[in-house]
């Protein structure tokens, strides 16, 4: 299978510019503060101090289809606090809708404290007990900003706690009925969970529903119970589903895999020099829903798909070059200067 080239991609971003952008992504479930260690490499009770950052899955990805040039929307719910009212300017600030956020006074904004320790491994520490995200009732969906999505994306998190489950199921249903493309992102966070068995049953009962669904191999071994996630087989029997139009799995800097009715195959990692991995999945798939957003031709013309991914993962790559997720989600600029530079070389 040819690689996309660089000068291929970069003449396909230049017209993509002059469509017009009405392709709306409404991205639904949590936003919090991040309190990241001010140095690397060090335990949570180590750090001599944080800083905090803007986080949540969801939240992140609507940035950076924003950021890139498309149109996007969060849906869930902060503190009626300092912090809550941050996090909805930041959205504001990249031009992402937040007509469907909405400000609980009886709880706090969710706070997560992460650091990634000397062995590699994150560490999570996590403030919902319970936290503004899990209280957001099924009466306080904006309707109409989901019947005017072509995509709707969501995560698991969002699955774990009543009020917030029925509010996701019934926004699924609504986005559903209304001829919405549905988007997973699973993104496990067990620590989050009751349970081991809990989560994957919870995170399994709505994958049939998914449209688009990307995972990562760790996950591809949770969820089967052990099995290889580097076998086609495993993935293609266990977590294939009939109206699934795409599954992306994320191998990090080594790229990702894809599997459609039609074709399957895998697109080479983006090389750079990695700073911090926080966002860089959620950048993967804003690239990967912005190209589908304004094409849905790619779900069965595999030259463009491989186009869309290798777009992806280029939003991914350069997201790692960078400290923080929000700040260092790239924009459409940025990934032509990439292209363009490595066209030259």
């Amino acid at each position: 299978m040819a690689h996309p080239t660089s000068s291929d991609q970069s003449n396909d971003l230049r017209k993509e510019d002059c469509k017009e952008r009405d392709s709306l992504v409404v991205c639904f479930g949590e936003m919090l503060i991040d309190f990241v260690p001010t140095v690397g490499g060090v335990s949570l009770a180590e750090a001599p101090a944080f800083k905090k950052s803007p986080g949540g899955a969801p939240a992140n990805v609507a940035v950076g289809i924003s950021k890139l040039g498309g149109s996007s929307a969060f849906i869930g719910k902060v503190g009626a606090d300092e912090f809550g009212y941050m996090l909805a300017d930041i959205l504001k600030q990249n031009n992402v809708e937040t007509s469907g956020m909405r400000f609980e006074s009886n709880a706090r904004t969710a706070l997560a404290f992460v650091t990634l320790r000397a062995d590699g491994e994150r560490e999570f520490l996590f403030f919902r007990n319970p936290s503004a995200d899990m209280l957001l009732q099924e009466s306080e969906l904006d309707k109409n900003l989901l019947k005017q999505a072509r995509i709707f994306h969501y995560g698991s998190i969002s699955l774990i706690d009543e009020p917030c489950k029925s509010a996701h199921l019934s926004a699924m249903r609504i986005a559903k009925s209304s001829g919405c493309i549905l988007s997973y992102d699973p993104n496990l966070r067990l620590a989050l969970w009751p349970s081991a068995d809990t989560a994957r049953k919870s995170i399994m009962d709505i994958w049939d529903q998914a449209d688009v669904i990307k995972i990562s191999e760790d996950e591809i071994t949770f969820l089967t119970g052990g099995d290889n996630p580097y076998d086609d087989n495993v993935v293609l029997k266990k977590l294939f589903h009939p109206n699934l139009k795409l599954l992306i799995v994320t191998e990090g800097s080594q790229g990702c895999r894809y599997y459609t009715k039609a074709f399957k195959g895998r697109i080479a990692g983006v090389k750079v020099k990695p700073v911090d991995t926080t966002g860089a999945g959620d950048a993967f798939v804003s690239g990967i829903l912005y190209s589908i957003a304004s094409d849905q031709t790619i779900f069965q013309d595999e030259k463009r798909l491989r186009k869309a991914l290798y777009f992806a993962n280029i939003c991914g790559a350069l997201t790692v070059t960078e400290r923080g997720a929000i700040p260092a989600l790239p924009t459409k600029e940025a990934i032509l200067q990439f292209l363009l530079e490595a066209a030259v070389i």
